[in-house]
C-alpha cells in the first residue's frame, strides 16, 4: 500500500501543490491517504488525502482531498442529513458527473462540473454522488461541517 500511496501522491502532484499552512504551525502536505475500494457502493477506487490532523478544525468533520484517479471512478450515493452535517465539493482539476437523487432511488438532477465549480448538500434524506467522466484525474477539496444544534 505504501507504493501506491506515494504512486497517488505524484500522480496528484502534477496537477496541485497540497501544502496546508495552519497557523503559528509549520506548513505541511498529506498526513494521511485512505482508500475507498469502493466507496459507498461507487465504482472504482476513491482516494481520501487528509490535510488536517482528527479535531483540529472546528465544526468540521473533515478538511480533505477526494482523488478518482480514472474515468469511471465514482463516490456512489450517501447523505449527510442523518449526521446532522452539510457537505462542500470544490473541484480543484479534472471533470465530473454530479447526481443528486432524492430518497433511496429518486434521481432529481445530475450536472457536469468542472474546475472551479462548487456543490453543497445538507438535509435529511437528500443524496449525492460524483464521477470522474474524463481521461485525467478529478481531484476535489471535499469539507464536512457539523451543523448547528
Amino acid at each position: 500500500m505504501e507504493n501506491e500511496k506515494k504512486q497517488v501522491l505524484e500522480t496528484v502532484s502534477k496537477y496541485i501543490d497540497i501544502t496546508l499552512t495552519p497557523f503559528a504551525k509549520p506548513q505541511r502536505t498529506v498526513i494521511d491517504i485512505e482508500k475507498r475500494d469502493p466507496m459507498y457502493d461507487g465504482n472504482g477506487v476513491v482516494y481520501m488525502l487528509s490535510i488536517f490532523e482528527k479535531g483540529e478544525l472546528v465544526n468540521n468533520r473533515i478538511g480533505t482531498y477526494m482523488v478518482l484517479l480514472n474515468k469511471g471512478d465514482q463516490a456512489g450515493f450517501h447523505e449527510h442529513g442523518s449526521k446532522k452535517e452539510q457537505e462542500l465539493y470544490v473541484l480543484v482539476h479534472g471533470e465530473g458527473e454530479y447526481i443528486e437523487r432524492d430518497g433511496p432511488d429518486k434521481i432529481t438532477r445530475k450536472f457536469n462540473l468542472k474546475k472551479g465549480n462548487v456543490t453543497a448538500i445538507q438535509g435529511d434524506n437528500n443524496y449525492h454522488s460524483i464521477i470522474n467522466t474524463s481521461d485525467e484525474p478529478l481531484i476535489i477539496f471535499v469539507v464536512t461541517t457539523y451543523q448547528p444544534n
